[in-house]
Order: structure tokens, then C-alpha cells, then sequence
């Protein structure tokens, strides 16, 4: 009897491509796209109407079923309040992977049991091995597109019941199998934006959704004197150089938010490097923490390099060089070559 697989269908050439390979290894499929907000019809990407009519297209052609499932309360719940929230309380959030987190290895996989379907597959380049007793999670062979680092979360029971089809292959290899396979996907663009942030203004986004956190302040020097007005701390992140709009000469950055006096804080390139960082809600992939300072590569944003480390089990990491712009409420996965110990989010 074949093995039932809930394969999650975006409309993009990955989850097409991991379909059709899933389709030539003989599983028994059935693809499902996520309604995920209710203004899909406003924009395109990933969670936009053209994109489910994409993935139908893809599934009449693989002739496979496919649904769609409105998951929108759960995804406003878990993903887009999140958000908001963080952003008014000045921290910098990754949506993408509580999505994963919440959404695609959690409710997705309650969906999948419903519809009698052993496994979920997605077309993310990441690896999955079995390693005597223990699932491992490692990065994709195609570091440049490697999505390891927003599945950190992935424990022993979700990789268990969860497919990559894609993490041995490179992306000019799944277009290159696209389009000899006919999929009408096979030239689509890549979606590079946040799903429900239309353009990638999130400022536009915060001011709609939630006007209330948007509230006007000064910009100050790390003396304190005022330098420039803001339209509200949401629209800044640690770090931040550009659109700062509050001083002549020498680049400046985001050196820390201030949310109860609604207050910028900026100076130096120097004033935002950092060498240690004290993780929270982490997770391992194992199961299990370690119990002695580890030594590890730990990456501090999903585009940033990894760099050189030790994990204390007090979950403090300190850093051998000093890193840029160390963001509360980013992501830090810790790395042991090519698999991903787990991560944790960013407290300070």
C-alpha cells in the first residue's frame, strides 16, 4: 500500500517540483495550499489567490487531488499578532518561522492525520537523516538557498513525519526539472517578501493593522540630545542605517529603541557591535540541551554568516569575534557543520 502524503503546494516552482518527485517515488499524494489571510486577493505571492490557482494548475497536472485550507484564524493568532506585537514592543520578529513553526509543522500536520496522510512534505531545502536512534536536521546542498535556519524549531516527532524532496537539489536543478516536466511554474518568480506585507512596507502594514502602535517621538544621540523626529519606533529596527533621516555626516544606526518613551536611539557602527547574546523559549532538534558549554556556529539572522561560538546551558552564547547588530526578537540557530543543533529567539 502506498504511503499517504500531504504535500503543501505554495503555487512556486519548489513545492511544485517536490510534488512531482514525490509523485515519480510512487507515493500517494494529495496537495493542500493554506488560505492564510484574508486580504489574499489584494497582492500576489506565496499566499495569494493567483498562487492557489497556480498550485490547482500544478496538481491537475501531476493529477493529483488538491485543497484549499482556510487556516487564517490560526495564522492571525500566531503569526500576524505576533508580529504586531513585537513590533510595538521594539524588537524585530521573523514571521516565516513561527509560521513553520505553528502553521506548517503543527496545525498542517493536524490536518494531514484528518486526511489520513502520514507525512507532510514541503518543498524547503533542508535535509532530514535518521542517525541510529535520532532524527537530524541539516542545511540544504545548496547553501546559497539552504532553509535550515527557519525549521531550527523541527523536533524528533515532526521530522519523523515530514519530507524534503528538494534538500539534495540545487535551484537551477528544480527549474531545470520544472520545466522538463511541463509544470507551468516552471519560470515563475521567487516571492521574496513577508506573505501578507504587500510591497514589503511594513510600515503601511503596522499603520493599517495597528495605528495605535504607531506613535511619533524624538530621535536622540547616545547623549540625549535630540537629533530628529520619528513616525513611530515600529518602523525601526536595531542596526538600521537607512531612512533614518536625523543626521549629517558620518552613518549612523539604530543603537537601541526606547518603547516607553517612544525614543530612537542612534550612534556608531561601533555601538551596535556585541559579542554575547542570551537566547530564550530555545528548542533542540534532539530533544535534549547540553550540559556543558558547547562549541558551535551560531547564525543571528536568516542572511547573516556563521560565526564562531560557544552555547552555555544557561542558553548565553558568546561570540569569538564581535557581531553586528545582535536584534532581540531575531532568531539564533546554533550549527554543528552541516546540522542544525537548534535555536532560540534573541532576548538582548
Amino acid at each position: 500500500m502506498k504511503t499517504k502524503v500531504l504535500v503543501a503546494m505554495s503555487g512556486g516552482v519548489d513545492s511544485s517540483v517536490a510534488a512531482a518527485l514525490l509523485k515519480e517515488q510512487g507515493y500517494d499524494l494529495v496537495g493542500v495550499t493554506m488560505q492564510v489571510w484574508p486580504n489574499q486577493e489584494a497582492f500576489g505571492g506565496c499566499c495569494s489567490l493567483e498562487a492557489v490557482d497556480d498550485a490547482k494548475e500544478v496538481a491537475n497536472r501531476l493529477e493529483i487531488p488538491h485543497y484549499t485550507l482556510n487556516f487564517r484564524d490560526i495564522f492571525q493568532k500566531q503569526v500576524i499578532d505576533n508580529f504586531v506585537e513585537e513590533y510595538k514592543n521594539g524588537r524585530t520578529p521573523n514571521p516565516c518561522i513561527r509560521c513553520n513553526q505553528f502553521i506548517k509543522f503543527d496545525y498542517l500536520m493536524q490536518k494531514a492525520r484528518e486526511l489520513g496522510a502520514k507525512k507532510v512534505a514541503t518543498g524547503h531545502y533542508a535535509r532530514i537523516e535518521r542517525r541510529t536512534d535520532k532524527y537530524i536536521l541539516k542545511k540544504g546542498r545548496d547553501h546559497k538557498k539552504d532553509q535550515a535556519y527557519v525549521l531550527y524549531m523541527m523536533n524528533q516527532k515532526s521530522l519523523a513525519r515530514t519530507l524534503f524532496p528538494l534538500g539534495g537539489m540545487t535551484k537551477a536543478d528544480v527549474r531545470k526539472l520544472a520545466k522538463k516536466d511541463g509544470l507551468p511554474v516552471h519560470d515563475k518568480a521567487e516571492s521574496q517578501e513577508i506573505c501578507f506585507i504587500e510591497d514589503d512596507n511594513y510600515g503601511r502594514f503596522l499603520k493599517d493593522v495597528c495605528p495605535e502602535a504607531v506613535k511619533p517621538g524624538p530621535i536622540v544621540d547616545l547623549k540625549g540630545k535630540v537629533v530628529g523626529q520619528h513616525e513611530g519606533i515600529a518602523f525601526y529596527t536595531l542596526g538600521q542605517r537607512k531612512g533614518i533621516g536625523a543626521h549629517k555626516g558620518q552613518p549612523k544606526y539604530v543603537v537601541r529603541l526606547d518603547v516607553q518613551n517612544d525614543t530612537v536611539v542612534i550612534g556608531d557602527q561601533n555601538d551596535i557591535l556585541g559579542r554575547e547574546l542570551l537566547a530564550t523559549q530555545v528548542s533542540y532538534v534532539s530533544g535534549e540541551a547540553p550540559g556543558e558549554p558547547l562549541p558551535i556556529k551560531a547564525k543571528i539572522r536568516y542572511n547573516s554568516p556563521e560565526a564562531e561560538a560557544v552555547l552555555y546551558p544557561d542558553n548565553m552564547i558568546i561570540f569569538k569575534a564581535p557581531q553586528l547588530a545582535i536584534t532581540p526578537g531575531q532568531s539564533v540557530v546554533f550549527y554543528k557543520g552541516d546540522e542544525v543543533i537548534g535555536g532560540g529567539i534573541i532576548s538582548c
